[in-house]
């Protein structure tokens, strides 16, 4: 897909916001190594509180390596799990931003593998009123 779009910023006003768009495609904006990044749909809703919710759409750089703070996606007991890596009593942790759910402790066999690094995180504004 080629997706065209202007990079600028948006004043929070009427106005033309980007008089001379520059050359440039959403794509090279939000995917800049498509051969490792993948898109993946939230399910659940352990992340609310870092503003992902159940349904968005994120964009994972699986070339990424993942440092303390950032949002990534885990593999464990064979699913996936979303959680911010954090640094706990010096060993790495995932945390959720959601009270009712506890961390999970980076442990060298066996436990969560950190599988890639959540970018961005697409949601619709507008619902599909077009199905029933």
């Amino acid at each position: 897909m080629n997706y065209n779009s202007w990079v600028c910023g948006v004043p929070l006003a009427f106005g033309d916001p980007a008089p001379n768009p520059p050359s440039t495609t959403l794509a090279i904006q939000l995917i800049p190594c498509p051969a490792s990044t993948v898109l993946l749909r939230v399910s659940g809703e352990s992340m609310q509180g870092a503003g992902i919710s159940h349904g968005d759409l994120l964009i994972v750089e699986r070339c990424l390596e993942a440092r303390a703070g950032q949002v990534v996606v885990a593999w464990l007991e064979g699913g996936f799990t979303l959680k911010r890596l954090a640094w706990h009593r010096g060993r790495l942790r995932l945390e959720a931003a959601h009270p009712a759910y506890p961390p999970l402790e980076l442990a060298p066999a066996g436990g969560p593998q950190i599988w890639g690094v959540a970018r961005h995180v697409i949601r619709t504004l507008v619902p599909d009123t077009s199905q029933p």
